[in-house]
């Protein structure tokens, strides 16, 4: 009976997994442009070099540091009322490239003057990327710029192996090994030190 029952249960699961692949690739089949990929912004996906790419599986650690951070920003916008919103994996436009940054903070500002589209016309103007140990940093920075050209103020690219956060500015760049870190133009006041993050 047991037995059956795990045979009937495995069977759902195949069943249920055939039919999110069917989907994808439905959705897939119509995403040709950039502006399609904005319209219907697919799981795991970025919109890069015009084609739809799958973004890179992330380790437990990855997804920790990044539940750390949005948890952390998320109470500092509610406890001090600065309004707006905090996103994970939330699509953005950058220069003709659709991407999904792993934390973003929306200023109340933008969020009254656009909503919240299917995808953020802009990059958001605060950004957090959690490199992965197969990122490589020269492509980590280049995305920093990126994002820096299409409307964000303020990008982390937080390094969990070295337990390193790299803020960049469009005027500054600042590397913290120890200690805390702190917004620099957006958020302002937020603080957290390296050991909460890496927690």
């Amino acid at each position: 009976m047991i037995a059956t029952l795990e045979k009937i249960q495995s069977q759902l699961e195949i069943k249920q997994i055939d039919e999110e692949i069917d989907e994808y690739e439905s959705v897939a089949s119509k995403i040709h442009t950039l502006e399609d990929w904005l319209k219907m912004p697919l799981k795991s996906t970025e919109w890069l070099d015009g084609k739809l790419q799958e973004k890179s599986e992330v380790t437990m650690k990855h997804s920790r540091i990044q539940s750390n951070l949005s948890y952390y920003w998320k109470i500092y916008q509610s406890q001090t009322k600065l309004g707006g919103q905090v996103y994970t994996e939330a699509p953005c436009r950058t220069i003709d490239r659709g991407r999904k940054p792993d934390v973003a903070y929306l200023t109340p500002e933008l969020l009254e003057k656009f909503g919240e589209p299917s995808a953020f016309p802009q990059s958001f103007p605060l950004i957090s990327e959690v490199i992965s140990p197969t990122d490589y940093m020269e492509e980590a920075i280049a995305k920093s710029q990126e994002y820096l050209e299409s409307g964000a103020e303020e990008v982390w690219l937080v390094l969990p192996e070295a337990k390193w956060v790299i803020i960049i500015t469009s005027k500054s760049q600042q590397i913290f090994t120890s200690g805390a870190i702190n917004t620099q133009k957006v958020l302002l006041g937020f603080s957290i030190s390296l050991n909460e993050l890496f927690a």
